[in-house]
């Protein structure tokens, strides 16, 4: 089971990869994750990545590339593996493409999460973060039981530089001229499913794992 869960900012695809890996006993690659641990821990790409996640622009394909060719080399990734925000690109896909043509594992499905913009801006302005424990809330969907703290360690909740709205509109920009067309290249391959993303997760991903099934035939 080798998966790319695609879809614009705030589609939904960091809690369905969640689901999925419980589901599939595979692990959930996400890139913002392993991103974010760079820019925190200060290396030299994860200062190279802070630059245009503050601007809402996407971070240079060798940057990301790189990360995610060695988290992929990992043992735990090596029977499956479902991908979170990589690729982005489709100078991204073909890389990814070459890599697991070498090693012998080449990608089984791209599903296509779909969701409408006003929605996605919804979604995205409304999460907080936990600076502390990297624990995330949604003040809609998901609120903290203290308004404005953490439940799991009690610290103050931020929200993400890259949430603010002005931000998330040129995000959504930024996805929509750069991102989209992995779509076109991901359908002329056989390997894109779509899938309405709205709902509650349950419902989306008794959608996405009946896509999978069907799919992966």
């Amino acid at each position: 089971m080798r998966l790319v869960l695609l879809g614009a900012p705030g589609a939904g695809k960091g809690t369905q990869g969640e689901l999925l890996a419980r589901e599939y006993h595979i692990p959930h690659i996400a890139t913002g994750d392993l991103l974010r641990a760079a820019m925190a821990a200060g290396t030299p790409l994860g200062e190279e990545a802070r630059r245009y996640v503050s601007r809402g622009e996407l971070v240079p394909d060798e940057v990301v590339i790189g990360v995610v060719r060695e988290r992929l080399a990992a043992p735990d990734a090596e029977h499956g593996f479902i991908l979170d925000g990589f690729p982005r690109t489709e100078a991204q896909a073909k890389s990814l493409d070459a890599f697991l043509e070498e090693s012998g594992r080449p990608l089984k499905l791209a599903v296509f999460l779909d969701v409408e913009p006003e929605v996605l801006m919804r979604r995205l302005s409304a999460r907080r973060v936990c600076p502390k424990c990297g624990a995330s809330y949604h003040l809609e969907s998901r609120p903290p039981k203290t308004p404005e703290y953490c439940d799991a360690c009690g610290s103050r909740l931020i929200q993400r530089e890259d949430d603010r709205e002005e931000v998330v509109a040129r995000r959504l920009r930024v996805y929509q001229a750069q991102t989209e067309p992995l779509l076109d290249f991901y359908a002329r391959r056989g390997l894109l499913v779509r899938v309405a993303g709205t709902g509650t997760p349950a419902e989306i991903l008794a959608r996405v794992k009946a896509a999978i099934e069907e799919g992966v035939k």
